[in-house]
């Protein structure tokens, strides 16, 4: 990979162009769904809030050039239809050419650092709505964290209905990931509970002026049908990271049958699975759709 990071370097330096002119050139893809009419999406936002690790290492993720194989690797498997990420990883993609026909959505609020005092106020500063459209991608996602308890929420909820509402204006996919937080020991925490998943739901689905273009982000708890049942919004079903893979799969099994899941969105638990396989955890996951 060192001869690869070398180029995509050179041609930092040397034609920052080449990003923009790799965008214009990119083959869109036709569908954010595969054969099989599903979605699976690709994950790699997390490195931007300063959440790089995984498992029982803090820094896994902050190796750009072992990341960028493993998704090089993960978007060449059969069935992977798109990525999610920032613009740094995304325009390294665009200049190593493996975005031709993926769906792609940009990262757009980053700025609720993991661990920080100020984790709520995720103000946005990744990308907008006009420049999604100008790098002729498909569409953005927010991180929409709902806690009670901290004034910064009322803002994250108005600029989350505004980045619906200018995706939506250019008939652009919003994917919006909403949880419903709690500040515990100076930490946030996303209440996973079934009620909480939904209050969360209730609440991101009504933002903006309309719901056309709006996704749902959703992780996969207990009692999925009766979470699901709150919103006829379409709903990816989010990875996260995986202590027993086995059984996060099988509850990906179960939650895809429901009739509003149009596939998964999955980062770490496929990019870094326990056993090292790349290949083999992508393959399982589409496997599952």
């Amino acid at each position: 990979m060192t001869d690869v990071l070398q180029r995509l370097v050179a041609r930092r330096v040397h034609e920052p162009e080449a990003i923009a002119e790799a965008a214009a050139n990119r083959v869109r893809a036709g569908s954010p769904f595969n054969d099989k009419g599903r979605a699976m999406i690709i994950a790699a936002d997390h490195p931007a809030r300063g959440a790089t690790a995984v498992g029982g290492n803090p820094t896994a993720m902050a190796d750009r050039g072992e990341l960028l194989e493993r998704l090089c690797l993960a978007l060449e498997r059969p069935g992977v239809t798109g990525v999610l990420a920032t613009a740094d990883v995304l325009d390294d993609l665009l200049l190593l050419g493996v975005l031709d026909g993926k769906t792609v959505l940009g990262s757009m609020n980053r700025t609720g650092l993991a661990g920080s005092s100020f984790e709520i106020d995720d103000r946005f500063a990744g990308y907008d709505a006009e420049a999604i459209e100008r790098m002729r991608f498909d569409g953005g996602k927010t991180l929409t964290r709902i806690c009670l308890d901290d004034s910064a929420t009322p803002s994250v909820l108005e600029n989350t209905a505004k980045a619906i509402n200018e995706l939506a204006g250019r008939k652009l996919i919003a994917v919006v990931e909403p949880f419903l937080s709690t500040w515990v020991d100076g930490r946030i925490r996303n209440d996973l509970s079934p009620d909480a998943v939904i209050k969360s739901i209730t609440i991101a689905a009504g933002l903006g002026h309309s719901s056309a273009y709006t996704w749902l982000k959703l992780p996969v708890v207990a009692e999925m049908e009766r979470v699901l049942a709150s919103s006829t919004l379409p709903a990816v079903l989010l990875g996260g990271e995986v202590k027993d893979a086995d059984a996060a799969f099988a509850a990906w099994q179960r939650a895809l049958a429901l009739p509003t899941v149009q596939g998964l969105v999955a980062g770490r638990s496929l990019l870094y699975p326990h056993d090292g396989d790349v290949a083999k955890a992508v393959d399982t996951a589409v496997g599952l759709l």
